[in-house]
Protein backbone atom coordinates (compact mmCIF):
# COMPACT_ATOMS: atom_id res chain seq x y z
CA UNK A 1 0.00 0.00 0.00
CA UNK A 2 2.64 2.48 -0.07
CA UNK A 3 2.52 5.33 -1.93
CA UNK A 4 -0.80 4.64 -2.39
CA UNK A 5 -3.61 6.90 -1.69
CA UNK A 6 -5.04 5.06 0.51
CA UNK A 7 -1.88 5.07 2.83
CA UNK A 8 -3.22 8.21 4.60
CA UNK A 9 -6.42 6.53 5.70
CA UNK A 10 -4.80 3.14 6.86
CA UNK A 11 -5.50 3.95 10.74
CA UNK A 12 -7.23 7.19 10.61
CA UNK A 13 -10.57 8.45 9.46
CA UNK A 14 -10.87 12.42 9.02
CA UNK A 15 -13.98 14.39 9.40
CA UNK A 16 -15.97 17.64 10.29
CA UNK A 17 -19.33 15.43 9.79
CA UNK A 18 -19.88 14.08 13.49
CA UNK A 19 -18.15 12.01 15.87
CA UNK A 20 -19.64 10.48 19.35
CA UNK A 21 -17.22 11.09 22.25
CA UNK A 22 -19.14 8.33 24.36
CA UNK A 23 -20.02 9.02 27.81
CA UNK A 24 -19.41 12.37 26.97
CA UNK A 25 -20.90 14.63 23.77
CA UNK A 26 -22.09 13.53 20.17
CA UNK A 27 -21.24 16.42 17.28
CA UNK A 28 -22.78 16.63 13.83
CA UNK A 29 -20.96 18.64 11.63
CA UNK A 30 -19.57 20.92 14.41
CA UNK A 31 -22.73 21.56 16.30
CA UNK A 32 -23.42 19.50 19.61
CA UNK A 33 -26.50 17.14 18.85
CA UNK A 34 -28.16 17.56 22.18
CA UNK A 35 -26.89 21.07 23.25
CA UNK A 36 -27.60 22.73 20.14
CA UNK A 37 -29.70 20.51 17.97
CA UNK A 38 -31.86 18.83 20.67
CA UNK A 39 -34.91 21.58 19.98
CA UNK A 40 -34.89 21.66 16.28
CA UNK A 41 -37.31 19.58 14.04
CA UNK A 42 -36.48 16.32 12.58
CA UNK A 43 -36.34 18.04 9.39
CA UNK A 44 -33.94 20.55 10.08
CA UNK A 45 -31.48 17.84 11.44
CA UNK A 46 -32.17 15.62 8.60
CA UNK A 47 -31.06 18.49 5.88
CA UNK A 48 -28.19 19.96 8.65
CA UNK A 49 -26.44 16.40 8.64
CA UNK A 50 -27.20 16.41 4.63
CA UNK A 51 -25.88 20.09 3.63
CA UNK A 52 -24.05 21.39 6.55
CA UNK A 53 -26.27 24.48 6.43
CA UNK A 54 -29.19 25.93 8.21
CA UNK A 55 -32.66 26.60 5.98
CA UNK A 56 -35.20 28.55 7.07
CA UNK A 57 -38.67 27.72 8.79
CA UNK A 58 -40.73 28.39 5.76
CA UNK A 59 -38.29 26.69 3.77
CA UNK A 60 -38.06 23.66 5.90
CA UNK A 61 -41.88 23.20 5.65
CA UNK A 62 -41.86 23.26 2.18
CA UNK A 63 -39.46 20.68 1.62
CA UNK A 64 -41.21 18.41 4.40
CA UNK A 65 -44.26 18.95 2.47
CA UNK A 66 -43.15 17.42 -0.60
CA UNK A 67 -42.61 14.08 1.95
CA UNK A 68 -46.76 14.84 3.04
CA UNK A 69 -47.40 15.28 -0.51
CA UNK A 70 -45.69 11.82 -1.40
CA UNK A 71 -46.99 10.03 1.18
CA UNK A 72 -49.55 7.58 -1.28
CA UNK A 73 -50.57 4.54 1.30
CA UNK A 74 -52.10 2.64 -2.45
CA UNK A 75 -50.52 -1.07 -2.54
CA UNK A 76 -50.48 -0.89 -6.41
CA UNK A 77 -47.43 1.79 -6.33
CA UNK A 78 -44.13 -0.20 -7.16
CA UNK A 79 -42.46 0.90 -3.74
CA UNK A 80 -45.41 0.23 -1.43
CA UNK A 81 -46.21 -3.16 -3.44
CA UNK A 82 -42.99 -4.47 -3.08
CA UNK A 83 -43.05 -4.22 0.87
CA UNK A 84 -46.64 -5.18 0.84
CA UNK A 85 -45.33 -8.63 -0.17
CA UNK A 86 -42.71 -8.34 1.97
CA UNK A 87 -45.60 -8.10 4.99
CA UNK A 88 -47.84 -11.20 2.95
CA UNK A 89 -44.88 -13.63 3.44
CA UNK A 90 -43.33 -12.64 6.74
CA UNK A 91 -40.48 -10.66 6.57
CA UNK A 92 -39.32 -7.89 8.73
CA UNK A 93 -40.36 -4.32 8.66
CA UNK A 94 -36.93 -3.38 7.94
CA UNK A 95 -36.15 -5.88 5.35
CA UNK A 96 -39.86 -5.01 3.28
CA UNK A 97 -39.39 -1.44 4.35
CA UNK A 98 -35.69 -1.00 2.77
CA UNK A 99 -37.11 -3.35 -0.47
CA UNK A 100 -39.59 -0.65 -1.04
CA UNK A 101 -37.26 2.13 -0.93
CA UNK A 102 -34.94 0.49 -3.18
CA UNK A 103 -36.95 0.10 -6.24
CA UNK A 104 -38.07 3.98 -5.96
CA UNK A 105 -35.01 4.82 -7.23
CA UNK A 106 -36.19 3.59 -10.62
CA UNK A 107 -35.40 5.57 -13.97
CA UNK A 108 -39.10 7.36 -14.61
CA UNK A 109 -40.40 7.40 -11.13
CA UNK A 110 -38.81 8.36 -8.10
CA UNK A 111 -35.56 9.95 -7.24
CA UNK A 112 -33.66 9.94 -10.36
CA UNK A 113 -35.88 11.33 -12.49
CA UNK A 114 -35.88 14.24 -10.15
CA UNK A 115 -32.26 14.50 -9.84
CA UNK A 116 -32.40 14.63 -13.68
CA UNK A 117 -35.08 17.43 -13.28
CA UNK A 118 -33.06 19.34 -11.32
CA UNK A 119 -30.07 19.42 -12.72
CA UNK A 120 -31.95 20.48 -16.20
CA UNK A 121 -33.61 23.60 -14.17
CA UNK A 122 -29.76 24.66 -13.10
CA UNK A 123 -28.72 23.67 -16.74
CA UNK A 124 -31.64 25.79 -18.20
CA UNK A 125 -30.93 28.86 -16.27
CA UNK A 126 -27.34 28.92 -16.47
CA UNK A 127 -28.25 29.01 -20.48
CA UNK A 128 -30.69 31.68 -20.34
CA UNK A 129 -27.90 33.75 -18.30
CA UNK A 130 -25.36 32.92 -21.22
CA UNK A 131 -27.99 34.61 -24.14
CA UNK A 132 -30.25 31.72 -24.96
CA UNK A 133 -33.66 31.15 -26.05
CA UNK A 134 -35.95 29.27 -24.27
CA UNK A 135 -37.00 27.41 -27.13
CA UNK A 136 -33.41 26.44 -28.02
CA UNK A 137 -32.92 25.34 -24.64
CA UNK A 138 -35.34 22.45 -24.67
CA UNK A 139 -35.13 21.26 -28.08
CA UNK A 140 -31.55 20.49 -27.44
CA UNK A 141 -32.32 19.01 -24.27
CA UNK A 142 -34.95 16.89 -26.23
CA UNK A 143 -32.82 16.15 -29.39
CA UNK A 144 -29.12 15.56 -26.62
CA UNK A 145 -31.52 13.33 -23.97
CA UNK A 146 -34.80 12.30 -25.73
CA UNK A 147 -37.00 13.84 -22.48
CA UNK A 148 -37.43 16.72 -20.58
CA UNK A 149 -37.13 15.38 -16.67
CA UNK A 150 -40.46 16.84 -15.16
CA UNK A 151 -42.74 16.54 -17.85
CA UNK A 152 -45.28 14.64 -18.90
CA UNK A 153 -46.42 11.49 -16.43
CA UNK A 154 -45.95 8.12 -16.90
CA UNK A 155 -49.19 6.34 -15.84
CA UNK A 156 -51.36 9.60 -16.10
CA UNK A 157 -52.21 12.91 -17.74
CA UNK A 158 -52.32 15.20 -14.66
CA UNK A 159 -50.83 15.26 -11.62
CA UNK A 160 -53.28 16.10 -8.60
CA UNK A 161 -50.31 17.20 -6.63
CA UNK A 162 -49.39 20.33 -8.49
CA UNK A 163 -52.34 22.48 -7.08
CA UNK A 164 -51.65 21.31 -3.76
CA UNK A 165 -47.58 22.31 -4.02
CA UNK A 166 -47.94 25.36 -5.39
CA UNK A 167 -50.91 26.53 -3.12
CA UNK A 168 -48.43 25.54 -0.20
CA UNK A 169 -45.77 27.05 -1.95
CA UNK A 170 -47.39 30.73 -2.51
CA UNK A 171 -48.38 30.12 1.39
CA UNK A 172 -45.09 29.73 2.53
CA UNK A 173 -44.27 32.73 -0.07
CA UNK A 174 -41.83 30.31 -1.88
CA UNK A 175 -43.68 30.46 -5.20
CA UNK A 176 -41.80 33.51 -7.23
CA UNK A 177 -38.77 32.06 -7.68
CA UNK A 178 -36.90 32.54 -10.93
CA UNK A 179 -36.24 28.37 -11.41
CA UNK A 180 -39.96 27.97 -10.79
CA UNK A 181 -41.19 30.66 -12.86
CA UNK A 182 -38.88 29.33 -15.67
CA UNK A 183 -40.43 25.71 -15.18
CA UNK A 184 -44.23 26.74 -15.81
CA UNK A 185 -42.65 28.84 -18.95
CA UNK A 186 -41.00 25.32 -19.76
CA UNK A 187 -44.41 23.90 -19.37
CA UNK A 188 -46.51 26.22 -21.76
CA UNK A 189 -43.89 25.83 -24.28
CA UNK A 190 -44.05 21.66 -24.28
CA UNK A 191 -48.01 21.86 -24.04
CA UNK A 192 -48.09 23.70 -27.10
CA UNK A 193 -45.94 22.33 -28.94
CA UNK A 194 -45.35 18.53 -27.15
CA UNK A 195 -49.04 18.26 -25.52
CA UNK A 196 -47.03 17.33 -23.08
CA UNK A 197 -48.07 18.05 -19.24
CA UNK A 198 -45.92 19.43 -16.21
CA UNK A 199 -45.68 16.47 -12.93
CA UNK A 200 -44.73 17.21 -9.66
CA UNK A 201 -41.04 16.58 -10.16
CA UNK A 202 -40.60 19.79 -12.12
CA UNK A 203 -42.10 21.85 -9.43
CA UNK A 204 -40.70 20.36 -6.37
CA UNK A 205 -37.17 20.73 -7.88
CA UNK A 206 -37.94 24.16 -9.43
CA UNK A 207 -38.85 25.22 -5.73
CA UNK A 208 -35.44 23.30 -4.75
CA UNK A 209 -33.60 25.16 -7.39
CA UNK A 210 -34.67 28.24 -5.87
CA UNK A 211 -34.06 27.00 -2.15
CA UNK A 212 -30.23 25.91 -3.16
CA UNK A 213 -30.29 22.63 -2.75
CA UNK A 214 -27.62 20.51 -5.27
CA UNK A 215 -29.05 17.40 -7.16
CA UNK A 216 -27.00 15.40 -4.79
CA UNK A 217 -28.46 16.81 -1.86
CA UNK A 218 -32.34 16.97 -3.01
CA UNK A 219 -31.61 12.59 -3.87
CA UNK A 220 -30.53 12.28 -0.58
CA UNK A 221 -33.34 14.25 1.35
CA UNK A 222 -35.55 12.67 -0.94
CA UNK A 223 -34.26 9.35 -0.77
CA UNK A 224 -36.77 7.60 2.26
CA UNK A 225 -39.50 10.46 1.45
CA UNK A 226 -42.15 7.34 0.34
CA UNK A 227 -41.80 5.58 3.51
CA UNK A 228 -44.72 6.98 4.98
CA UNK A 229 -46.90 5.28 1.95
CA UNK A 230 -45.01 2.39 2.58
CA UNK A 231 -45.53 1.45 6.05
CA UNK A 232 -49.41 1.22 6.09
CA UNK A 233 -48.98 -1.50 2.99
CA UNK A 234 -46.82 -3.15 4.67
CA UNK A 235 -48.82 -3.20 7.76
CA UNK A 236 -51.67 -3.71 6.11
CA UNK A 237 -50.33 -7.32 4.26
CA UNK A 238 -48.84 -8.22 7.12
CA UNK A 239 -52.00 -8.40 9.38
CA UNK A 240 -54.37 -10.46 6.77
CA UNK A 241 -53.66 -14.17 5.96
CA UNK A 242 -49.83 -15.12 5.09
CA UNK A 243 -49.74 -15.05 1.18
CA UNK A 244 -53.08 -13.25 0.66
CA UNK A 245 -51.67 -10.07 -1.09
CA UNK A 246 -52.82 -11.14 -4.74
CA UNK A 247 -52.74 -14.32 -4.56
CA UNK A 248 -52.59 -16.19 -8.07
CA UNK A 249 -54.25 -19.85 -9.04
CA UNK A 250 -52.03 -21.67 -11.77
CA UNK A 251 -55.83 -21.97 -13.35
CA UNK A 252 -56.05 -18.52 -14.28
CA UNK A 253 -52.62 -18.41 -16.16
CA UNK A 254 -52.95 -18.18 -19.52
CA UNK A 255 -49.96 -20.16 -21.27
CA UNK A 256 -49.81 -20.58 -24.77
CA UNK A 257 -46.18 -22.16 -24.78
CA UNK A 258 -45.26 -25.81 -24.71
CA UNK A 259 -47.78 -28.14 -23.27
CA UNK A 260 -46.97 -29.79 -20.30
CA UNK A 261 -43.80 -32.11 -20.15
CA UNK A 262 -43.34 -35.54 -18.15
CA UNK A 263 -40.06 -35.26 -16.26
Amino acid sequence: MKNSPLESYESQWVTSVGKAFLCERTVLRGKDLHHELGDWDWFSVYLYGITGREFTNNQIKMLSYFWIASSYADPSIWPNHVAALGGTTRSTASLSSMAGLAISEASIYGRRPEKRALDFFYRAIKALDDGGSLATIVENEIANRSTVYGYGRPLAKLDERIPHTLHKAKSLGLDNGRHLRVAIEIYHYLKEKKGLSINISAINTAIVADIGLSPEEYQLFLTPCFITGIEPCYIDARDKPEGSFFPLRCSSIKHDGKPRRSW
